[in-house]
């Protein structure tokens, strides 16, 4: 028996969750339909574009540009800042909702999401008429749409839900891979990023078509053990299960910047590390999680990527423990040419911390300052992202620069 997957993609989710947000709230326009943005800080020209509205989109803003250059392109912008909490309201709901249709649901992220619906042809004789009911539905009780694609896998889901945008369904079947798989440029082959696709266009392999058509040896001397990925995605080949697991066994969490021009000062890229690790270590304590594994994400001003990463003593989830470990990443492991993007990976996450102290660490050690940690994390979740950073991190960001 096919199977049949289901992908559900929130269409401009962080916009749409904040026009509810907001219009629930006493606002009385739908950002949806100004030339509207959803934006990180603007101070030092950080802040970049999260999410757009369609009109600002007519404007030629782009998701991740700087905020500033928004601004020049669209004088009556309107900038709406992020609320990670609401998100996760409205996320849960959407969720919650998909249950009644099958148990088996993987959370891709924050707005996307797997349902396995095979083995339910004795409940649901059309599926495409039940992608349809449930589209309209979230429409109608949730006030945002979404876009579901059907196929025989997780890969052709995912690629079925992303064709047209917005409030729509589509099927990717495996007797439909030739005809709206093939003729696809390579570049918007699920996973393959523009380094991939530059590669590809290099050998003159520019559709998905000529990708499924050419010799898996040739692709292995360039893309090694991805060769095999790409050869079987080309062909819609994608045995993976939809798996609750896949998602709550979380391997890492991370978070990148890409700045508004290349960076190779030193202080700045610690400035932004501080943020950063103040974020994700946030998160590891929301899901009461712990890391044993840091590591620093670079990628220069060529797009050529590279990282370090080192283990901790101890898995931990504290802020100043973990920026100590990522400042010493950076010193050992930056390469001193401009940067486009950094960033932070916590990985080998666990959900115990099994300290293993000396007698003379044991003597020494603090009282624990979770409850503190915990109060700035609630301060931050309510007021705005990175409002506060603990002073005890600052003072290590002073000393960094003294010592450099």
């Amino acid at each position: 028996m096919d199977r049949i997957i289901f992908h559900i993609d929130v269409n401009n989710a962080f916009l749409s969750w904040t026009a509810i947000y907001l219009l629930e709230h006493g606002y009385k326009e739908d950002i949806r339909k100004i030339p509207s943005i959803i934006g990180g800080e603007e101070k030092e020209r950080r802040g970049i574009v999260l999410a757009k509205s369609p009109i600002a989109k007519k404007f030629g803003i782009v998701t991740a540009e700087p905020i500033y250059q928004a601004k020049k392109k669209c004088p009556n912008l309107q900038v709406f800042p992020a609320n990670h909490e609401w998100y996760r309201i409205e996320s849960h709901k959407f969720k919650e909702y998909l249950k009644q249709y099958s148990p088996v649901i993987e959370e891709f992220s924050i707005d996307e999401c797997f349902v396995d619906m095979t083995g339910t042809n004795y409940l649901y004789k059309n599926y495409i008429e039940l992608a349809h009911k449930i589209k309209n539905e979230i429409k109608e009780k949730f006030g945002f749409t979404v876009n579901v694609g059907i196929g025989n896998n997780k890969l052709c889901a995912k690629m079925a839900s992303d064709f047209e945008k917005p409030d729509k369904v589509h099927t990717l079947f495996k007797d439909e891979i030739v005809t709206k798989l093939w003729p696809l440029d390579v570049k918007n082959l699920f996973m393959v990023g523009k380094k991939t696709a530059s590669e590809l266009y290099k050998i003159n392999v520019h559709t998905v078509e000529e990708l499924a058509h050419t010799n898996i040896k040739k692709l292995e001397k360039i893309f090694k053990k991805q060769a095999k990925y790409l050869k079987n995605a080309s062909w819609g080949i994608d045995d993976s299960e939809v798996s609750e697991a896949n998602y709550h066994r979380s391997i890492s969490i991370s978070t990148t910047e890409t700045f508004p021009h290349d960076i190779d000062d030193e202080e700045k890229l610690k400035n932004y590390l501080l943020v950063q690790t103040e974020k994700v270590t946030r998160e590891l304590r929301e899901k009461n999680k712990y890391a044993n594994t840091v590591a620093v994400i670079y990628k220069d001003k060529n797009f050529n990527s590279y990282s370090a990463q080192e283990k901790l003593k101890n898995p931990t989830n504290e802020t100043k423990i973990i920026y100590n470990k990522v400042i010493e990443i950076l010193d050992k492991s930056f390469k001193k040419q401009p940067l486009r993007l950094i960033g932070v990976r916590l990985s080998d996450l666990c959900e115990q911390k099994n300290e293993q102290l000396t007698i003379f660490e044991l003597s020494n050690k603090i009282e624990d300052n979770s409850s503190i940690q915990k109060t700035i994390d609630e301060l931050n979740k309510k007021f705005g992202s990175d409002l506060i950073i603990p002073a005890s991190l600052k003072m290590i960001a002073k000393e960094n620069k003294e010592k450099s």
